[in-house]
């Protein structure tokens, strides 16, 4: 059994499982902290929240990307994709404080594509510092 555990397509597969797992997790937590729901607006065709949602999805995958190539066990990987996802979040929070003029969920949910544009962007951009931080 040990052999089976350090097979790497076992190792692969463990951890596409635990991403994908907290994949659907921090999006659930994206849509609860939004006036918006990601999943209807984008069946709408309002493409700004495909894009902040999609940005989501990069960043999120991006801290883990990091996460894998810097950590040897899954629970390390899980705590350090929180840790990520945390401050991913907090950016969230801080660029919402940072444009007082408007409501960033109110300007995407209007499919305000510029807004959806720089939201996607903020959060890859975030992934990598994150990321980079983890490592």
């Amino acid at each position: 059994m040990r052999h089976f555990w350090e097979n790497e397509y076992v190792i692969i597969a463990a951890y596409y499982s635990v991403v994908i797992l907290c994949m659907v997790v921090f999006l659930a937590i994206f849509e609860a902290v939004t006036k918006y729901k990601n999943w209807e607006e984008i069946k709408k065709g309002n493409i700004a929240v495909a894009m902040a949602t999609g940005g989501k999805i990069f960043g999120i995958s991006n801290i883990f990307r990091f996460s894998i190539e810097h950590h040897n066990s899954l629970l390390s990987l899980i705590w350090s994709g929180i840790f990520g996802f945390v401050l991913l979040l907090a950016g969230y929070f801080i660029y919402e404080f940072l444009t007082p003029r408007f409501k960033i969920d109110d300007e995407i949910q209007n499919d305000n594509r510029a807004v959806g544009f720089i939201s996607m962007v903020i959060s890859i951009g975030l992934s990598y510092v994150i990321g980079a931080g983890i490592s």
